[in-house]
């Protein structure tokens, strides 16, 4: 299924869900950060998903990254909360959502490197070489908050 990103586009499709979730930005002992390149649109992004009905919103993050990464992770912290309404993402089967996203910081406690069905690469990348890869502008928007390292949780 195809996943269109928009952000502050008058041409985008009007939402038709709203999707709680979160992503996590985990990183290794030398500081790298786990990321994945999306199936879908073939961007790299963080780890993450939407939130089942029996599940925590901490441990959605942690779920996410088990199925997407093979990583079992540990919640350490919050990054900040992700509600722009100027976000929308299109799908393939007609859902068009804004989503409502929770970004922890985690590290990792076990598990081992695994590619999923939603995912063809999964790597830790240096933060000095984040912008080489192709990323949508929200998910670079939670790794500067993450690497700002503020004592407060972004919130927006």
């Amino acid at each position: 299924m195809t996943r269109t990103e928009y952000y502050d586009d008058p041409n985008a499709p009007k939402p038709n869900s709203l999707v709680v979730a979160a992503s996590a930005v985990v990183t290794d002992d030398q500081g790298r950060i786990l990321v994945q390149r999306r199936r879908d649109n073939g961007l790299w992004a963080l780890p993450g998903g939407g939130m089942d009905m029996d599940d925590s919103l901490p441990g959605c993050a942690v779920r996410e990254v088990k199925e997407e990464t093979g990583y079992d992770i540990e919640i350490t912290g919050l990054v900040g909360t992700y509600t722009d309404p100027r976000h929308v993402i299109a799908y393939g089967d007609g859902e068009v959502r804004r989503q409502f996203n929770i970004c922890f910081r985690a590290r990792i406690v076990g598990g081992q490197l695994t590619i999923s069905d939603e995912s063809t690469e999964v790597r830790f990348v240096a933060p000095s070489h984040l912008d080489e890869l192709p990323m949508h502008h929200t998910q670079r928007l939670r790794l500067r908050h993450f690497l700002e390292n503020s004592p407060t949780p972004y919130l927006g």
